[in-house]
């Protein structure tokens, strides 16, 4: 079973990557960024690995020269 401390609220989750909350609402709403809802009151939940994937996914893009 999934522990709730696997997963950030959108505003942690945009703290986290160092991004505007509302970048963490699109890149959601996109398909970007996976999602997951609060079966209690909905809110936004994203998983801490698929927020260090994405971060992965920018380290490769940005290589050091």
């Amino acid at each position: 079973m999934t522990k709730l401390s696997e997963y950030l609220h959108t505003a942690e989750a945009a703290e986290y990557l160092g991004v505007h909350h509302n970048t963490i609402r699109n890149w959601a709403a996109r398909g970007e960024l996976p999602m997951h809802r609060n079966p209690v009151n909905g809110y936004r939940l994203f998983k801490r690995s698929d927020l260090n994937n994405l971060l992965k996914k920018a380290a490769v893009r940005v290589k050091p020269k």
